[in-house]
């Protein structure tokens, strides 16, 4: 990977995981345009995007937020995600390119309003909808889930050189009970494995974060962790 210009702004914010305290983070330089093979060596490397903005965290006195990704290779489903599959066996799955569709918009609407109204991200708007989602590089995909009442979810995501990252999962809130987040994170490992590809980077996890739980339920799952990934034991606690 060619040299990459990277900043720490010394500003700080409050922290969206973890209460009373502040976050930093390291950027890429923004005036720069990463080609899909650079893309892939930062996501190795643990950075992430919103919009076109690729970032980790950098915060001086905390190290919590830990990049994960499931090896698909080696990935079980456990029985309650098999049991979910089955129930959502009608659901029709397909990929297409972001769109500032009304419908996705509407649908990410109600999802920050009735899910994330405590979050940076609410009150939503068609520009933080826009600049977060639809602004990509041009590797990136919506994978929809749909049924005869309509658009259930979409999970946004990232194709890399060697597996799919996971940016963003909105969906119908009054759906929650059918665990729609996690069905389209097994989709998408689904995906990766018929893509050929090894990996599905599913962001960050903060332990004690109930918002990010749900990583935990994929196994194996690996930690980049001073600069290695480390494979957890299936009864390990994140590092």
């Amino acid at each position: 990977m060619r040299s990459i210009p990277l900043f720490t702004p010394a500003e700080t914010h409050p922290c969206p995981y973890l209460d009373d305290l502040e976050a930093q983070s390291q950027y890429v330089d923004p005036r720069i345009s990463p080609d899909i093979d650079t893309l892939s060596a930062l996501s190795r490397l643990g950075f992430r995007r919103s919009g076109k903005l690729l970032y980790r965290p950098a915060c001086p006195s905390c190290s919590e937020c830990k990049s994960v990704r499931l090896p698909v290779g080696n990935f079980k489903a456990s029985r309650n995600m098999k049991r979910l599959l089955s129930k959502t066996r009608h659901w029709r799955i397909s990929v297409q390119k972001p769109s500032r569709d009304d419908e996705f918009y509407e649908l990410y609407a109600r999802y920050i309003t009735e899910r994330h109204s405590d979050g940076d991200m609410y009150p939503p708007s068609r520009q933080t909808y826009t600049e977060f989602l639809t602004e990509d590089f041009g590797n990136t995909y919506l994978l929809l889930a749909e049924d005869q009442d309509g658009l259930i979810g979409v999970l946004v995501f990232d194709v890399f050189n060697d597996g799919l990252s996971a940016v963003y999962c909105f969906y119908a809130p009054e759906r929650e009970s059918e665990s729609v987040g996690t069905n389209l994170i097994i989709r998408l490992t689904q995906l990766s494995t018929l893509l050929g590809l090894h990996f599905n980077y599913l962001g960050y996890f903060v332990e004690g974060c109930r918002k990010m739980e749900y990583k935990k339920r994929f196994k194996p799952l690996e930690v980049f962790e001073q600069n290695h990934w480390v494979t957890l034991n299936p009864d390990d606690s994140l590092p």
